[in-house]
């Protein structure tokens, strides 16, 4: 077979290259990268190399086996990955070996050479990588005043044309099949670092053989020793091994490296690099070298990075995929500057971004176009600092990141200046627009005020009624109110305000909503913008309000004619609530509920209820309503089209003063969510045949928890389908017609409620009571009673243990391997059963 890498020129478009070029090779190509200033390029492929000058080869090399023990009936080895650091090329061959590539800057060539600490060695490497430790200061010159000295490396190389100019230091990273880490020092290869176990996933990472801060000489030698023979090493699953390793640091003040290690199960350690500034003079442990490996590295231990340590850094479910994901090309992509930011790219059937912000990083998940392949860098004049990636499909696309973006979040996050307050927010996909409520403060004299509330006939002065002078003259802060509707912008741009619909002095919008409606006249179904407001008047005016219907223009690039008032009817009691009922409209105002028929001019009323106090939410499934009370908790009601009655099907009959409401479905289960004052969210459940539910009058609790934050609202997200689901879809359950709620709380954070079969639930739930023990918490403070329902001193009746912390579950992946193993013993399942279902719920709610 005779594969080639297609070369690409970049100028107002993309195509390939049409002169003739030596890139053709017999076999697949592994990498390419530049060399010796970007003055060579180097092309690596499964035998051998090349070096070329533009389009014209300089140099050509075949790689060897070094090893003449080998089976002569077996195949040679070829490249399987290659780590470029110049002027070094680094090969690990399929055989478990590795070979460098040291080129000559003088005259820009490269000679294969087999350090001799590897040649001589029977261990096999699963991975290995190069660090170039670039800076005006090289950050790993401080962990040691020995260590850098021995390495021969100057400070700078400077070529005969002066272009090739850099500094630092360069280093190997080579983590064996057998667990053990190793950085050595190039090109002596020296070891400076070295970690037993590496694949367990240690909170930190440091130096075998150094001493560490808390345990005696003795202690140490005693450790390793018994490590070396084997009697207290844990059993780890023998495919256990890291298949992938990278260390960057990024520009910054007080950068550190990080450090990168893909197992072959999909998961990702991360560890930070920092200094530990023990005691000085402190020694290291030289004869407590193991013995296989005293022979192999000779004295090495005066050069070691012995203050150097790492500590692991959390990352979320969204970095791990299953094992039958993991391909053997390279996966991790360091990059620079892209859209102004520096991390790292993980392609894979899950793609994330590594954003470096603040030494910190931010995870982003990207699922738009599926599973990467490959990832690159690309800045020119037509893509400023942008990036080139290939699907699995095949599909090269060149992009750029949305600059108005701020990637230094949980979340990608675009800030839209309004210059007031917002205070609902709706969405209307037809026509991508974003109605919400606006209150802007306004500065007026009491004159002023007075004189509206005069014109509205609220206020009415007598004659005896005396003001003073002075105080009309005082000023007031009014909020006024409006409807702002904004247009997103494409392609990551800007929001545009397209419309503003002001509201009345001294009314105020409470609720907006997109309703579809039934026009009985043209017997066609229509999607109006629906307002309900309130004025504020103060005690002495009886409430009231205005109920308001806007119809969209066909025409959205007119703004004038984008949306009109087609009905408008003030009512006694404000508009608190407004949802669409099968084609009908349903209007909460003050204690009753009343349903409307829509005629394409007036509203008129079919239906009622009467709730006990003031009604704040209204949520509707097909013909079901969701009512929630101020202070009377939640009413699950039903709608009749025949008969044309609204009727109560069930109550909660406990006290609740509910802040958010909304339904929770999972197949054809349907289940009742309210957030109360108390910062706790319920589950209730109707079971009209269940003795307990009193003929089916009261809500029955399904699961209760304290969130600790006031939850305002819900939105019900359809949960992303897992291969799970496609492939092994639980007898009896609709996996495809399952919700997640997301809701969004005072405080600012942003939460998930999401439903989980029961067999998964059962191992979560026993999971989740081990790691309350297992996991050492923050101030020493228990999750299992935080996340205990707060009556606040009300009687209340402790509802069914059904909810899981997920947030607590996510440490399981931050503990070492062999904890994982045996919690995973302990509860009577495995690690790669409770990995695949929080990486199932991770993908469910991908959202996020």
């Amino acid at each position: 077979m005779r594969a080639h890498m297609i070369v690409l020129e970049t100028a107002d478009d993309l195509g390939e290259v049409t002169e003739t070029v030596d890139y053709y090779v017999q076999g697949n190509t592994i990498a390419a990268g530049n060399l010796f200033g970007r003055r060579r390029v180097v092309q690596i492929f499964a035998r051998g190399a090349r070096i070329l000058d533009g389009s014209y080869m300089t140099q050509e090399l075949t790689f060897g086996v070094h090893n003449s023990e080998l089976i002569s009936n077996s195949e040679a080895p070829v490249v399987a990955s290659v780590s470029i650091a110049d002027p070094y090329v680094l090969l690990k061959m399929t055989d478990g070996s590795i070979q460098l590539l040291v080129g000559d800057p003088s005259t820009c060539t490269v000679s294969v050479n087999v350090p001799a600490i590897f040649a001589s060695s029977t261990e096999l490497i699963s991975a290995c990588a190069l660090y170039h430790d670039k800076g005006p200061e090289p950050w790993l010159r401080k962990t040691s005043t020995d260590a850098w000295l021995s390495t021969g490396i100057a400070e700078a190389v400077d070529g005969q044309d002066g272009l090739y100019n850099d500094q630092g230091d360069i280093y190997c990273l080579v983590c064996y099949e057998s667990g053990t880490l190793e950085i050595f020092d190039v090109p002596n290869f020296k070891c400076v670092f070295s970690v037993d176990n590496f694949v367990s996933g240690k909170t930190h990472l440091f130096d075998k053989y150094a001493r560490e801060p808390s345990r005696s000489s003795q202690d140490i030698k005693s450790k390793v020793t018994e490590e070396a023979n084997g009697s207290v090493k844990k059993e780890l699953p023998q495919d256990m091994k890291i298949v992938e390793l990278a260390m960057q640091r990024w520009s910054g003040q007080y950068s550190r490296p990080f450090l990168f290690g893909i197992l072959s199960d999909g998961t990702m350690l991360c560890y930070h690099a920092y200094l530990y500034e023990g005691l000085e003079n402190t020694p290291k442990i030289e004869d407590a070298v193991s013995p296989h490996r005293s022979a192999e590295m000779g004295n090495v231990s005066a050069s070691r990075l012995h203050n150097l340590r790492f500590i692991r850094v959390s990352l979320d479910m969204a970095t791990r995929e299953e094992a039958s994901n993991v391909v053997s090309r390279p996966r991790i992509t360091v990059f620079k500057n892209v859209g102004g930011y520096q991390g790292l790219f993980l392609s894979g059937s899950r793609p994330t971004w590594f954003m470096v912000c603040r030494e910190r990083l931010r995870v982003h998940p990207q699922l738009c176009d599926g599973s990467i392949v490959a990832f690159t860098v690309l800045h020119n004049v037509n893509c400023n600092h942008g990036l080139i990636y290939v699907t699995s499909q095949g599909y090269l696309k060149i992009c750029q990141l949305p600059a108005v973006c701020n990637y230094d979040n949980y979340w990608p996050v675009q800030k839209v200046p309004l210059r007031g307050t917002p205070h609902q927010v709706t969405y209307y996909s037809e026509k991508n627009l974003y109605p919400l409520i606006v209150s802007v403060p306004v500065v007026k004299p009491l004159s002023q005020v007075l004189s509206s509330l005069v014109d509205q006939d609220t206020v009415h002065l007598s004659d005896n009624d005396s003001v003073n002078l002075d105080d009309l003259q005082k000023i007031y802060t009014v909020d006024e109110f409006e409807i702002r509707i904004l247009e997103s912008g494409k392609s990551g741009g800007h929001w545009e305000t397209r419309a503003t619909i002001p509201m009345q002095t001294s009314e105020n919008a409470l609720t907006v909503r997109v309703v579809t409606l039934f026009n009985t006249t043209t017997r066609e179904n229509e999607s109006l913008l629906s307002v309900g407001t309130a004025y504020v008047q103060g005690e002495d005016v009886a409430a009231r309000g205005r109920m308001l219907l806007y119809s969209f223009g066909k025409n959205t690039e007119n703004s004038q004619n984008l949306v009109s008032e087609v009905y408008s009817k003030e009512l006694k009691g404000a508009v608190s609530a407004l949802a669409s009922l099968q084609g009908h409209l349903l209007v909460a105002s003050g204690p009753k509920i009343t349903l409307h028929k829509w005629t394409g001019t007036e509203l008129n009323g079919i239906a009622f209820y009467d709730a006990p106090l003031h009604v704040v939410s209204l949520n509707i499934v097909k013909n079901f309503v969701l009512l929630g009370d101020i202070h009377k908790s939640i009413y699950f009601l039903n709608w009749k089209e025949q008969g044309a009655q609204l009727s109560l099907l069930a109550k909660d009959f406990g006290s609740l003063d509910c802040y958010a409401t909304e339904f929770l479905i999972d197949g054809s289960t349907l289940s009742l969510v309210v957030s109360d004052d108390d910062k706790n969210i319920q589950i209730f459940y109707y079971a009209p045949k269940t003795l307990e539910s009193w003929k089916g009058q009261k809500l029955l609790p399904r699961a209760e928890f304290h969130a600790g934050t006031h939850v305002t609202k819900f939105l019900r997200l359809q949960m992303l389908s897992t291969s799970f689901d496609r492939t092994n879809p639980a007898p009896g359950s609709d996996k495809t017609n399952r919700f997640a709620l997301l809701f969004s709380t005072l405080d600012g954070s942003i939460g998930c409620i999401a439903p989980l079969d029961e067999l998964t639930f059962r191992r979560l739930q026993t999971l989740q009571r081990k790691l309350v023990d297992a996991v050492p918490h923050t101030c020493g403070l228990n999750p299992r009673s935080f996340r205990q329902f707060r009556s606040n001193g009300k009687a209340h009746r402790p509802g069914p243990d059904n909810m899981v912390d997920c947030e607590l579950l996510s440490q399981y992946e931050m503990l070492p391997l062999g904890k994982q193993l045996e919690i995973a013993f302990q509860i009577g399942t495995t690690r790669s059963q409770i990995l695949s279902n929080l990486n199932d719920l991770s993908l469910g709610t991908s959202f996020l």
